[in-house]
């Protein structure tokens, strides 16, 4: 079995890893996101940041919309945590933006413990 968006994910991981590194545990999501922001852009991984999914139901749009935190690689959705504990929320999360963007691959990321946790979550 083949592990989709090897290199592309192992790539991620490393930067989250890199940030981790240097700013510890303890910080607002907000304060990871520009560090990868920034490492993203060091190491020229493609991304956007906050992006936008439009929800339909039954043919109409809703007026409320997810935002995913970065988008890979066209094809990655990173889903940024600094928390104590991932919780089923959480992966229900990254599940619904991966049904919305037709994507198939989404990382759960949380930077609030000691080392970086990370989850693959395949669609």
């Amino acid at each position: 079995m083949s592990i989709i968006y090897k290199e592309e994910s192992y790539r991620i991981i490393g930067k989250c890893f890199e940030v981790h590194k240097n700013l510890g545990k303890g910080f607002l999501e907000i304060v990871y996101k520009d560090a990868l922001e920034y490492e993203f852009k060091e190491c020229g991984i493609p991304f956007e940041r906050e992006k936008q999914y439009l929800i339909n139901y039954k043919g109409t749009i809703l007026p409320h919309k997810f935002f995913a935190d970065f988008v890979a690689f066209d094809k990655i959705i990173l889903e940024i945590k600094s928390c104590s504990k991932l919780t089923d929320e959480h992966l229900a999360q990254v599940m619904n933006y991966l049904s919305i963007s037709k994507n198939k691959l989404g990382l759960l990321i949380n930077f609030g413990l000691d080392s970086v946790e990370h989850r693959r979550i395949v669609l």
